[in-house]
């Protein structure tokens, strides 16, 4: 390394194991915080920033003028994107092509839970019951995913393993001619009528902000499952909460809310045909996103082009 080395501040609750890595592949010019006030003493020649969350509003204060890369170390970039004040000097990335695999075992996981009535079987084996009955299959079931990025897309080859139709809608007709209907933003309530499973794994952004509200919910099936493993603001949680009230047989499976961690007297939990999980089905892996973030930084200082570039405008 020479004099040119960048100056890297990390902005994470576990900053120094992203340090740690850093330093083994040569970088020794790396900061670390874990509060706003930490960020705020460490901004000063800081040229380089990788976190989760990070506090938008310092970007656009004079000690961030050096700042010309911000690195998030999730998928989800939304409150660096609905920050106007960013200057657009920065460049703003998130992490690609990671979550699949993970989120996608999440989903299924749940699509069996749900299809072959597992929680059935467990109460029946705590109550040491026989309760014999016939359990249902994914085969032939009809699955709708909303999103086709690199997430999306393994969901969609799982369903192909489970021989099930698959339907997508995609806001650019990214990824139409993996599935079997391809739908666009217009047409959500043509989309969900036919679905036995919608998942959403789509990004938060001025389109998609509550697109799910008691329209769309009261025109899927009576006997639907919804699972987001989106964003918890794609859903308007009240008109959620109030449909599964009365219709029972629907479930929704949810990953992601509104508000996080979930208020403990939010009605979710206690609704019978919720699954609620807090947040976890597509981690973080600190090895991982260092590998990321290596090679974005080997590009950076290249002056090549860097993955994961957020498009402002677009919303991810």
């Amino acid at each position: 390394m020479n004099k040119a080395m960048p100056n890297i501040l990390v902005y994470y609750n576990e900053a120094e194991k992203y340090a740690a890595i850093l330093k083994e592949h040569g970088y020794t010019s790396v900061k670390t915080a874990k509060t706003l006030d930490e960020a705020l003493v460490h901004l000063p020649g800081t040229e380089i920033i990788l976190g989760w969350n990070f506090p938008s509003h310092l970007l656009a204060q004079p000690e961030a003028a050096t700042v010309q890369w911000v690195q998030s170390t999730g998928a989800g970039i939304d409150n660096l994107v609905a920050d106007r004040t960013i200057p657009e000097k920065i460049v703003l990335t998130r992490i690609v092509d990671q979550f699949g695999g993970m989120i996608s075992e999440y989903v299924f996981a749940y699509l069996l839970l749900h299809c072959k009535d597992i929680p059935r079987l467990l109460a029946a084996q705590a109550n040491r019951e026989w309760d014999k009955f016939s359990p249902g299959s994914l085969e032939g079931k009809v699955i709708g995913v909303a999103g086709l990025g690199s997430i999306g897309v393994e969901i969609v080859k799982k369903a192909r393993a489970f021989h099930m139709k698959v339907h997508g809608l995609s806001l650019s007709g990214k990824n139409a001619d993996i599935v079997d209907r391809h739908f666009t933003a217009a047409d959500w309530k043509t989309f969900v009528s036919e679905l036995d499973y919608l998942v959403l794994t789509l990004p938060l952004t001025s389109e998609t902000r509550h697109v799910i509200n008691r329209d769309i919910l009261l025109s899927m099936k009576s006997n639907a499952c919804l699972v987001n493993v989106g964003r918890g603001q794609l859903i308007v949680e009240s008109d959620l909460i109030e449909v599964l009230k009365e219709k029972q047989h629907q479930t929704a499976v949810l990953d992601v809310f509104e508000k996080e961690p979930l208020d403990k007297e939010n009605p979710l939990w206690s609704l019978s045909n919720v699954f609620i999980t807090p947040h976890l089905s597509g981690l973080s892996k600190i090895e991982e996103v260092g590998r990321f973030f290596i090679d974005n930084l080997r590009r950076f200082e290249q002056g090549a082009s860097l993955q994961g570039i957020v498009n402002r405008e677009r919303g991810y």
